[in-house]
């Protein structure tokens, strides 16, 4: 844990992490804090970039998304120019929720999502395989989710 965030400001981001809908009020009395104090370290981890920002989760399943598939991405040139159109396209495909730069036999990992295989598949097909310079997609579907958490271990 950096040495500039003191007990106080651990309580407040595992609470905000849990829910981000409380007052400053309640997040005060729950860390033992009155509340311009807790206002002002809630203003600063918010300025200092610690917080990056407050959202709603919604529930994949719930809104139609069932199929999770997890993508391994190779390219077959990995100069600059390349990178940098494959990061643009995904960052501009919604179906693609997180996707990272890996060290081994493959380039990228991305998570999708999609409201079944079957869409799936015609993303893969018209959009994913067809990008510049991928080479090879390995696709794992998630059958099930054991664990699925935003929240750090602070």
């Amino acid at each position: 844990m950096p040495d500039t965030l003191d007990a106080y400001e651990r309580q407040i981001l595992a609470l905000l992490q849990e829910d981000a809908t409380l007052t400053t009020a309640a997040i005060a009395e729950r860390v033992n804090l009155s509340a311009s104090p807790c206002w002002r370290r809630i203003d600063r981890l918010e300025r200092e970039g610690f917080i990056k920002r407050r959202v709603a989760l919604v529930d994949r399943r719930k809104v139609g998304l069932r199929a999770q598939v997890f993508a391994q991405v190779k390219l077959n040139v990995h100069d600059r120019a390349q990178l940098e159109a494959f990061s643009a396209a995904i960052r501009a495909m919604p179906e693609v929720l997180e996707c990272y730069v890996l060290m081994g036999s493959q380039d990228f990992m991305l998570r999708i999502v999609a409201p079944d295989i079957e869409a799936y598949e015609r993303f893969f097909f018209d959009k994913l395989s067809v990008l510049p310079a991928v080479r090879e997609i390995i696709s794992t579907v998630a059958l099930s989710e054991i664990k699925s958490t935003t929240a750090l271990p602070l």
